[in-house]
């Protein structure tokens, strides 16, 4: 009894304080809305401490941000020539072997916050070599964020500026950030060296990041945190970087932390630089190489310095948060599947209506109207300033629920001052934004206006009428049926494309074999190690990272063994700028012509095969694309094939009218098959006149007859590679090794698909050796169930069109392949000689009888490969494998003219392996 009366009691407490709780909330609302109603901006009785800047370099206004200026800059970057310089001849090391720093922080420090003071800073940097820093930013109570303290750290002192009190004098600062002689030390430096440059036109050169070189070590972490812990022996509050850093004077606790960041960063460096050049001597072959690591660090740090800070300028005000807002709810967390055009028209008047609210009061946005309030205020659309107040309390009353930290006033006090003019943004969707927008701005910045005028928003009436006026609502896209800005959908398709195609696990793994004579041969992949391990015909010889020695004399050594390209370790970045969060394998010598090599040409290593990120791969593909249609203008080959036409005779079919006359005969292979493919997919639900376009494209492929279901699932097929095939095949569900014969059209009374292939420009004799095929004359159907024979001599004319005047060449065989009961190699392109040679010398077993696979049917007429062929047959019937060695270089010097890499591996060369076949042949002579 007594339990239950204690249980009792325990319910009764806890009612009567969830009560209290409600009823104090209640009346703190109602206090708060009387407050509201007197409609007078917060900022009157409660001023900021950024109002008392005197000049600022990046306002609140919708105009571009302006560096500055400085004779000799031939760009936006005002230093580019001395940092350029740097990345191109670093220097040889970074020199910390005399920092002597005591390991034991003290708790002095020199707080400076007077000219006099900065200047005495000033002069004692003025002696320094090196010096570490930090800054501390503040975000929540400003539209831009600004800079609230710079930590400076030398090897005797440690600095903290008040850059709230002295952010009209900073700039005495500039002439040592700027200098190359001085390295300045930074971790994590993308950040703040764009806030420098933002609020005091301070740029950094020379710049050493410990946290690239943590990349470059492949630390496993390399957060500042990890790096006082590991080195220093040092652990952190990193929550602190969150907090206030406005408010003076700063709390001990912040003090501390502000002073802990910059003063460990020189020794840490230290620490750094010496693993990188012990880094460097363990992995150089070349005493001249013993500086790579530094080299490659410093590269890294001071290509951040290239960054130059820009203020995100929309084609509306607002036109990007909603366009967030919209893809949230449509991808899970509104949990809708549409969404009304009534509601889109209110998130973007909020969102635009905020976004000028921010500007005029230096807020952020999410402090002025969070985004699940403008949610609740569309979907409610309240009707007076009282329902407004409480949908938008009730919507961060929620949120709060879930987030016991946030601690923001809601409604914002800028929303109080203002509730009038959100009612009208909720309740008005027939007034023209612009108008009102307009409306709200000269009722706050007007002359009569209520809100303060600061160096942040005073530009805001001269510059807006503007662009609002002049900008119209660019909702370009569509997606899911909510329009949204061509700047997100751009955004959007880069990030799917990355997460869709970049690499999903690194590249290189950086394996090392060795021959049994201690000899480094190559690196390599686990995959590989382990075949060899698994076999017996290696021993284990280092396992981090793993090694192997081989068991036995390797049949061949590498022919350009010397070679330092071969024989050192590869990093996993984008080998033009860097980047090594994201990355795809690129090709410098593209597929279409490679394929086709010899095969002693065709090397299945990697020198032509680089990492690029999703950037850099789009520079290098278009510069490709472009030099393709320059070797087509030189060779007078075309790049695609022009036109694919059914050989067969039209035939009567039962049910089908007879042959068109006067019809044009031929398409575009990736014309047909997208027409089919089209026809079969959507056919019976298209317009008819589309339908109708379509099938005579279709038509024209057979010659101008009627076609049927069959017809078109030949025509999807026309023109496919092998590979291609089976993938169509995979999506259609079926298998070639085990489909049934009814899978495919009827083989015994349509044959295989005889096709014609206009060569465009080409003469007779160059069409007869498009994708090497010899020329086929089809038999008629009745007198050989529709099998080919093949002819061995190329003085064999192929047949014509009806229309006459056309080069083309027949072939049937690449059809019969498709069919064959043979296994095709699915090797990249890089690897796929031998096996399908193997192939080509076998015969194939189909349904009617032997015949032997015509040579290079895997390549595709969809594409480049039959340009490709070409090329490559004319550049060795004309030139030899000296002509294909300097195709390869032309190649190669596209690529570094398209990209100027910074990151190539240290060996890689445009003139590879015509420089190792020069020294071989010299050897010979001297022996």
């Amino acid at each position: 009894m007594e339990k239950k009366a204690k249980i009792k009691i325990a319910i009764t407490i806890a009612s009567l304080a969830a009560i209290s709780i409600l009823f104090t909330r209640q009346q703190r609302r109602r206090r708060k809305l009387n407050q509201c109603s007197q409609y007078s901006c917060y900022l009157q009785s409660e001023p900021k401490p950024q109002h008392n800047f005197k000049r600022v370099l990046a306002d609140n206004s919708y105009s571009p941000f302006k560096h500055a200026n400085k004779e000799k800059s031939s760009g936006s970057h005002p230093y580019e020539l001395e940092i350029t310089a740097l990345l191109e001849n670093p220097r040889p090391e970074f020199d910390f072997s005399n920092v002597d720093l005591d390991l034991q922080r003290s708790d002095s420090f020199v707080w400076v916050e007077t000219k006099s003071q900065l200047n005495e800073l000033a002069n004692a940097l003025s002696k320094e070599f090196f010096f570490a820093v930090d800054t501390e930013q503040h975000s929540l109570r400003s539209f831009l964020g600004f800079t609230a303290l710079i930590q400076i750290s030398t090897e005797k002192e440690d600095y903290l500026v008040d850059t709230i009190a002295l952010h009209d004098e900073i700039s005495i600062l500039q002439p040592f950030f700027a200098d190359p002689g001085v390295c300045k030390v930074f971790h994590g430096s993308d950040n703040d060296v764009m806030w420098l440059q933002r609020d005091f036109h301070i740029y950094v050169v020379n710049l050493f990041d410990t946290a690239k070189a943590c990349e470059v070590l492949s630390k496993p972490q390399k957060s500042l945190a990890y790096l006082l812990e590991t080195y220093c022996g040092v652990a952190t509050n990193k929550f602190l970087q969150r907090e206030d850093w406005r408010q003076r004077p700063l709390p001990a606790e912040m003090l501390q932390y502000a002073q802990t960041d910059a003063h460990y960063l020189l020794y840490i460096a230290k620490c750094l630089v010496a693993e990188l050049k012990q880094q460097g001597n363990e992995n150089s072959y070349c005493p001249d190489d013993k500086f790579n690591f530094v080299l490659e660090a410093s590269r890294r740090s001071n290509t951040v310095c290239l960054q130059v800070y820009t203020k995100e300028i929309e084609s509306y005000p607002g036109e990007a948060a909603a366009s967030s807002i919209f893809f949230r709810l449509l991808n899970g967390q509104g949990g809708v599947s549409s969404i009304s055009s009534v509601t889109q028209d209110l998130v973007r008047r909020l969102c635009a209506w905020r976004d000028l609210m921010a500007r005029v009061h230096d807020e952020s946005l999410r402090f002025v109207l969070s985004d699940q309030a403008i949610i609740a205020l569309a979907n409610k659309a309240p009707a007076n300033p009282t329902d407004v107040y409480t949908t938008i309390a009730q919507a961060d009353s929620d949120v709060d629920c879930l987030n016991l930290s946030s601690s923001l006033p809601s409604p914002s006090p800028v929303v109080c001052s203002h509730l009038d003019d959100v009612e009208r943004q909720v309740c008005n969707n027939v007034e023209n934004l612009d108008d009102i927008l307009l409306a709200n701005l000269q009722k706050c910045l007007g002359p009569n206006g209520s809100c303060p005028l600061s160096v942040f928003n005073y530009v805001l009436p001269a510059k807006s009428n503007w662009e609002l006026k002049n900008q119209s609502n660019k909702f370009v896209y569509k997606q899911n049926g909510v329009k949204v800005s061509r700047q997100v959908a751009k955004k959007a398709s880069r990030d799917l494309f990355v997460q869709k195609f970049s690499c999903k696990s690194p590249v290189y793994h950086n394996c090392r074999i060795y021959a049994n004579d201690g000899r480094l041969l190559c690196y390599c992949d686990r995959k590989k190690l382990e075949w060899y391990l698994t076999r017996d015909l290696a021993k284990l010889v280092e396992d981090n990272p793993p090694a192997i020695m081989l068991l036995f004399e390797p049949k061949g050594r590498p022919e350009d063994e010397g070679n330092e390209f071969y024989i050192q370790s590869k990093k996993n970045i984008c080998v033009s700028c860097g980047e090594g969060n994201h990355y795809l394998r690129y090709r410098i010598i593209p597929s279409c012509y490679r394929i086709h090599f010899p095969e002693q040409l065709k090397s299945h290593r990697s020198h032509d095969i680089v990492l690029l990120c999703v950037d850099c791969h789009e520079v290098a593909h278009a510069a490709a694309e472009k030099y393709k249609k320059q070797i087509s203008a030189e060779f007078g080959i075309p790049l695609f094939i022009h036109k694919v036409a059914d050989s067969r005779k039209a035939e009567a079919r039962p049910g089908f009218s007879a042959s068109i006359t006067n019809f044009e005969a031929g398409v575009s292979p990736l014309q047909l098959r997208t027409a089919a493919m089209a026809l079969l997919h959507h056919g019976p639900t298209m317009p008819s006149n589309r339908r109708e376009e379509l099938r005579r494209i279709v038509m024209r492929y057979y010659g101008g007859r009627e076609i049927s279901q069959e017809d078109l699932e030949r025509a999807l097929l026309v023109g496919m590679s092998p590979r291609e095939r089976r993938r169509h095949a995979k999506k259609r569900g079926l298998s070639l090794k085990m489909s049934k014969p009814t899978d495919f059209p009827d083989r015994q009374q349509d044959s295989y698909p005889a096709v014609m292939v206009e060569s465009a420009t080409m003469d007779a004799t160059k069409a007869d050796n498009v994708l090497g095929l010899h020329a086929i004359e089809t038999q008629k159907s009745g007198e050989k169930e529709g099998r080919s024979s093949l002819t061995e001599s190329h003085e064999s004319k192929p047949p014509t069109c009806s229309n006459g005047g056309i080069d083309q060449l027949v072939f049937s065989t690449i059809w019969k392949k498709m069919n064959s009961t043979s296994k095709v190699s699915d090797s990249k392109d890089d690897s796929v000689g031998n096996v399908d040679d193997e192939c080509e010398n076998s015969s194939v077993q189909n349904g009617f009888g032997s015949s032997s696979p015509t040579p290079n049917s895997k390549v595709s007429l969809l594409g480049h490969g039959p340009h490709g062929k070409q090329v490559v047959d004319y550049l060795l019937r004309e030139y030899g494998e000296d002509g294909i060695r300097q195709f390869c270089q032309r190649w190669r010097q596209v690529f570094v003219e398209a990209l100027h890499p910074h990151f190539l591996p240290a060996g890689w060369d445009v003139m590879h392996r015509y420089n190792a076949l020069l020294l071989h042949i010299l050897s010979r002579i001297m022996l």
